[in-house]
């Protein structure tokens, strides 16, 4: 039997990027496709939150900065409906002002893994595999 994180790896994921700036749509969707997954893009934390309630995703890439909710409102929003549902949803957050502290303050929020932007393929590989090992 392989181990668990070498089948994740290999396990095509549905993921949602909560991303507003366009380039960095792009360079997320590029690397998710390189590590031969999908990507599904969304422009702010609230339409996150409607893709969401319509399609599974295995896993979300949250921008904390985002218009009209951003990533730690649309965190908190995802964390308090699982309350009642009893599903977990994987969130690794993503920000390009990458502040000592950041990881741990995003986990205490409720996400289950950090990135920092720009994005880079090997981090993001190793922290969705991390992530998703425990799910």
């Amino acid at each position: 039997m392989k181990a668990e994180s070498e089948m994740s790896i290999r396990h095509v994921l549905q993921v949602l990027v909560a991303e507003d700036n366009p380039i960095n749509q792009r360079v997320a969707i590029a690397a998710l496709v390189h590590l031969g997954h999908r990507g599904v893009v969304v422009a702010d934390g609230e339409k996150a939150i409607r893709c969401l309630a319509q399609r599974d995703f295995d896993l979300i890439l949250m921008d904390v900065s985002m218009p009209h909710m951003d990533g730690m409102q649309a965190l908190a929003s995802i964390r308090d409906g699982e309350r009642t549902s009893g599903k977990h949803m994987p969130i690794v957050m993503a920000t390009a002002h990458d502040l000592p502290g950041d990881r741990e303050r995003f986990i205490a929020a409720g996400a289950d893994g950090y990135v920092a932007k720009p994005i880079d393929i090997e981090q993001l590989q190793v922290e969705m595999t991390r992530v998703l090992k425990f799910r």
